[in-house]
């Protein structure tokens, strides 16, 4: 009797090594950044291809879930639904900096939290100046203010071979600030017919989360029924459903009891970041970024006072404010440069901040309702974040080039006598000029 061959099959599920190697490489923000980068280069080339039908038919399909009172073009889905995983990372994120990280203490925070907070502000009065002297409106003030943090943390992280690790606690902190500025604008500005029994039933579902989270209760079984019913609940009251997300991370715990290996909101963000950063954002800008690239629509961006002002928004005003921001704060307060850092690596990183992708693109649906307008007010935000990224490459590469310049010097100096020579002259604050 012969044995029996296995079957082979074709589109089976990966082996576990594989399928753990894949999601801890989906961890990293530079695997996470580039996936995202070829999502939005396959929208593009798609929607500007002989299948362009296509792909209009299949983001605007619509399916629903009769029992949650939800009925979605796919599009829709992916930016109400799956982007709302994305901001439950984000809320971890910022709770765990709340409290055990950078913002944990004033002295620390200060200058990344000023440089948000000055990033966000000077590149809307930016749009308004912009779009007003244009004779535009001002619906799309929003758009320019968020900076896209996995694109921004990818182009850090592939140049960074050499750049002071403080340069990526500064950039990271800025961007959870304006993540978090970016959810409060969307749940003050962009939230109209509010249905106050929908929004009751979402605060009772966080209320009980944050019960069972005190109670110590576990089990995925209590809290994914409980976080789908309030992310329903949140998008019937009216309220952009993204919120949800991030105030379910904001809930979770993040700080360890005796005996855990890890609190609940690194276990939820251990297992949660892989199909965020693989399946979720990418796929939101999949349906997001297919955006018509003719001659035509890429002039509408310089000469439309909206898309023109959202260019402007986060070429220029992103630099202008982060970077006077934090020199601001660090002329007339009391918080410090870490001495780490030079200015020229902040300079880098304010024209880093104006990447602005990922929530830039959903503020830009949100802020306006002509098709025709939101499509050249994606363009100037491609255009705006693929310009901020070539121009902060060019200025960080140079930095790179010059610490790894003071690191070769400094390993020949410790093979000579074995002392490295930044403990002999006294290490220079603020970092190489």
């Amino acid at each position: 009797m012969t044995q029996a061959r296995p079957r082979k099959t074709v589109f089976g599920l990966l082996p576990w090594p594989e399928r753990q190697a894949i999601a801890e490489a989906l961890r990293t923000e530079t695997v996470g950044g580039l996936v995202l980068l070829a999502a939005a280069v396959v929208a593009l080339v798609w929607a500007n291809s002989p299948w362009s039908a296509a792909y209009e038919a299949i983001r605007d399909f619509h399916f629903g879930i009769p029992a949650l009172g939800l009925d979605l073009s796919v599009g829709h889905w992916t930016a109400d639904g799956l982007l709302a995983v994305f901001f439950l990372v984000a809320g971890i994120e910022l709770k765990r900096e709340l409290v055990v990280g950078e913002l944990r203490t004033p002295a620390t925070a200060a200058l990344p939290v000023v440089a948000a907070l000055c990033g966000m502000a000077v590149p809307a009065a930016l749009y308004a100046l912009t779009a007003t002297a244009g004779g535009g409106s001002l619906e799309g003030w929003a758009v320019p203010m968020a900076t896209d943090i996995a694109f921004a943390l990818a182009v850090l992280a592939v140049i960074s071979t050499h750049l002071p690790s403080a340069l990526r606690a500064f950039l990271l902190t800025l961007a959870v600030v304006d993540d978090l500025g970016a959810i409060l604008v969307i749940a003050v500005f962009f939230t109209s017919d509010l249905d106050f029994a929908a929004l009751g039933g979402a605060v009772a579902g966080l209320v009980l989360f944050a019960v069972l989270q005190r109670l110590r209760v576990r089990g995925w079984w209590w809290y994914v029924p409980l976080g789908v019913a309030v992310w329903a609940l949140m998008y019937n009251s009216g309220i952009h459903a993204t919120v949800a997300g991030v105030a379910i991370g904001l809930i979770l715990r993040t700080t360890r009891d005796t005996g855990e290996e890890r609190s609940p909101g690194a276990r939820v963000a251990h297992v949660v970041h892989p199909f965020s950063a693989g399946l979720a954002v990418p796929l939101f800008a999949l349906f997001a970024a297919g955006v018509g690239l003719s001659g035509a629509a890429l002039a509408n961006v310089f000469t439309d006072p909206e898309p023109l002002a959202v260019f402007v928004g986060l070429v220029v005003g992103k630099i202008l404010g982060v970077f006077l921001g934090t020199y601001a704060a660090a002329r007339f307060t009391r918080a410090r440069l870490n001495p780490d850092l030079a200015w020229a690596d902040v300079f880098g990183l304010a024209v880093l901040a104006g990447i602005g992708f990922t929530v830039a693109l959903l503020l830009g649906e949100l802020s306006f309702t002509d098709p025709a307008q939101i499509e050249h007010v994606k363009a100037a935000v491609l255009l705006g974040s693929v310009t901020a990224a070539a121009l902060a490459a060019v200025l960080l590469r140079r930095r790179n080039r010059v610490y790894k310049r003071l690191s070769d010097e400094e390993e020949r100096d410790e093979d000579a006598d074995g002392v490295p020579d930044v403990y002999q002259t006294g290490a220079r604050p603020g970092g190489p000029h």
